[in-house]
């Protein structure tokens, strides 16, 4: 009985320690110093895919953390960016326009944001250079399909309930494969605009998919989209689960599968 129990414990010590994901801050610099976060899994072997995660409008929170959580679950290095500077975030719908609205007037300066963070993510000794995407919410989501028109080296992009950009595309410029996840009953982006996209997609050959989802509304994936106080805005659980399976599916397409625990 002594001999079995000290079998046993040694058993018990030499078994290897759940693997934890691991956080890791990041300053980086472009035209504005920002901050974002890394995620990865860090019993994993071997370099992986690695993703972008950018923000609603509302800045760098916690639902941005939470999906490049979920990545580093699923086998991916995730970096949430940051697009405001300072890795800040708001509350207020108000603050959030003006700064999503900077961004946009400035589409060198958002694309320089955009690029400095897809450095900071290749530079991590866990990501495979070779292997890498982005995906983007609400104000994220057209930076994602922006920058996948204008060329960027990414495989893969995936938008979640993003505005649709119909003016950033050009005939054989998208090389990234696009999955766009969007909300029936989104009215920030009309029917006609989904149509205009449409077009544009095609006209520019693009590999390309869209999955509508029944009923959702704009920030269908956020948990607190319904809190702002917009009835435009609200969460659906159905439309989340459905479209971050959608999304590990595309990327399986796109990269394989990957060695998660």
């Amino acid at each position: 009985m002594r001999y079995l129990l000290v079998t046993l414990t040694l058993a018990v010590l030499a078994a290897p320690a759940d693997a934890t994901i691991r956080t890791e801050t990041v300053k980086y610099e472009a035209d504005v110093p920002l901050v974002g976060q890394i995620y990865y899994d860090d019993a994993a072997k071997g370099k992986r895919p690695g993703v972008l995660v950018v923000h609603e409008w509302w800045g760098l929170n916690d639902h941005t953390r939470a999906k490049a959580k979920a990545l580093a679950e699923a086998g991916y290095v995730a970096f949430a960016l940051d697009m405001y500077g300072g890795g800040k975030s708001t509350q207020h719908p108000q603050e959030a326009g003006e700064w999503a609205g900077a961004v946009r007037q400035s589409a060198e300066g958002g694309r320089a944001r955009f690029e400095a963070a897809l450095v900071k993510l290749k530079l991590h000794p866990g990501v495979d250079t070779e292997q890498i995407a982005a995906i983007g919410y609400c104000f994220g989501g057209a930076v994602v399909l922006t920058m996948a028109g204008a060329g960027a080296d990414l495989d893969g992009v995936v938008s979640f309930h993003g505005a649709l950009p119909t003016d950033t595309l050009t005939r054989g410029g998208v090389r990234a494969k696009v999955l766009v996840c969007h909300g029936a009953a989104d009215a920030f982006v009309p029917p006609a605009t989904v149509q205009a996209f449409t077009e544009v997609m095609e006209a520019a050959g693009a590999d390309w998919q869209m999955i509508v989802y029944a009923g959702a509304k704009h920030g269908f994936t956020n948990p607190d989209a319904g809190k702002a106080g917009m009835p435009q805005l609200e969460y659906q659980a159905a439309a989340d689960r459905r479209s971050w399976r959608a999304m590990l599916t595309h990327f399986e397409e796109i990269f394989g599968k990957t060695k998660a625990k």
